[in-house]
């Protein structure tokens, strides 16, 4: 029976209803008449697929990639690009109300970037499948714990989409191709850097493979072979740092493959200039920048004259933050502090536990948010505060407590399309007193 698609949920599914009952339809657009096949019954809702298009939406594209549908690290190729920003400004002023029961007073214009061969990170898991004709390196499948079969990527680089047929060749040479389960990118603006995960030590013929794969396609090879902070160059060991810049901020950010950096380093320069522009830092005012990583965002702040406090709970991280400090001659207004910003009474560890004494604060925390932090702020806290959200449902759940116990108004919000082409909502909230 065909159905109506009302709207879009936060994975990008259209929703449509039969006797009140919610059908989430994978593949569907809102305004499209459908039919579907259910995979999965539940009394109050089923997940479905679509099997058939009536009417399509004038927003429906044809997706790029040729491995969309079944290679799970898309989900929203055939929605118009403009329509997807819609759509997640919708999940963001729908989670600021329905959860946080606040709404801003101003929406942002959405943050635009790269659409295409955006991501500068990706983590490809590596699976030899003798049926699929030898090893498959790539994202997982839809649903599911299998690795795509696929041999191009649209949302990566060229230059690393053209290298999945040639690493699914190296990796089925080498003598450990069933111990080597995954390979982490990360491109510098001098480099580009595979770190290979390895369970097992690599043969003497291995290391020369490898050294000869990264002369031909003029990458650099880490390997790793416990948790993270285990990751070592390998080949060649003369390669450039790793970096990214900020050039309206004469800040450059040096990172290791396996820290944490934003995805989409055009869109997170544009995310850093308007975080900077909301938060107005002045010279010598007192700003901590919680959650801060590397000091994607203190570092910039402090080249407006600023003093700035980053805390983070990572000390392998501060530590790089500090470097980052001193190599851009930012030692003097940076200083950074480690701390379990998760944890209460201690998780606002600058003076005063409740924030008094510092004139402004940026939060950039992960998926889980900074609620604690919020609920220890007092009286004397900061009178403006940037929130950076990569989930809105944490942001709307720390937003409610900011607006309506703190005596905070959400004075602007909006999304930051980190992600085009799947479901991720990344926004930036403006709070003042």
């Amino acid at each position: 029976m065909p159905v109506l698609v009302e709207s879009l949920d936060r994975e990008g599914r259209g929703i449509a209803r039969v006797e009140g009952k919610a059908i989430f339809i994978d593949g569907s657009l809102p305004g499209e008449t459908v039919s579907y096949v259910s995979y999965r019954k539940k009394p109050r809702y089923e997940l479905a697929s679509v099997s058939e298009i009536h009417d399509a939406s004038a927003a429906r594209e044809v997706p790029r990639c040729c491995h969309f549908g079944v290679c799970g690290g898309c989900s929203m190729q055939h929605l118009e690009l403009r329509s997807q920003v819609a759509a997640k400004q919708r999940v963001l002023e729908d989670s600021l109300w329905h959860i946080g029961k606040v709404k801003a007073e101003t929406l942002l214009r959405p943050i635009y970037g790269l659409s295409w061969g955006y991501r500068h990170r990706a983590r490809l898991s590596v699976r030899l499948v003798p049926k699929k004709g030898g090893v498959l390196v790539g994202f997982h499948e839809r649903k599911s714990s299998y690795v795509a079969d696929m041999g191009s990527c649209e949302v990566l680089p060229r230059r690393i989409s053209d290298l999945i047929q040639p690493l699914r060749s190296l990796i089925a040479g080498l003598s450990i191709p069933t111990r080597l389960p995954q390979i982490e990118l990360a491109l510098g603006e001098a480099v580009t850097v595979l770190v290979l995960r390895i369970l097992d030590p690599l043969s003497p013929s291995d290391e020369d493979a490898l050294r000869g794969f990264a002369t031909q396609h003029g990458i650099q090879f880490w390997l790793q072979s416990a948790g993270p902070n285990s990751a070592q160059a390998f080949f060649p060991l003369d390669a450039p740092p790793l970096y990214y810049s900020l050039p309206e901020f004469g800040v450059q950010i040096h990172f290791r493959p396996t820290d944490f950096t934003q995805v989409n380093h055009a869109v997170n320069r544009i995310l850093v200039r308007q975080a900077v522009k909301l938060l107005d830092p002045r010279p010598g005012e007192r700003i901590a920048d919680l959650f801060c990583g590397l000091g994607n965002f203190s570092l910039p702040i402090a080249s407006r004259g600023a003093q700035v406090l980053g805390v983070e709970g990572n000390a392998e991280l501060v530590r790089r933050a500090e470097d980052n400090a001193r190599e851009n001659g930012l030692a003097g207004r940076a200083r950074f502090q480690v701390a379990n910003l998760f944890a209460a009474p201690s998780c606002v560890p600058f003076g005063a536990n409740d924030g008094s004494g510092l004139d402004k604060l940026l939060v950039d925390p992960p998926r889980d948010g900074a609620i604690e932090v919020v609920k220890a702020l007092g009286e004397g806290g900061p009178r403006r505060i940037v929130y950076i959200s990569c989930d809105p449902a944490t942001l709307a759940r720390d937003a409610e407590v900011l607006v309506q116990v703190k005596g905070y108004r959400l004075t602007a919000a909006g999304v930051v399309n980190m992600f085009p082409h799947t479901s991720h909502v990344e926004s930036i909230a403006l709070f003042e007193k």
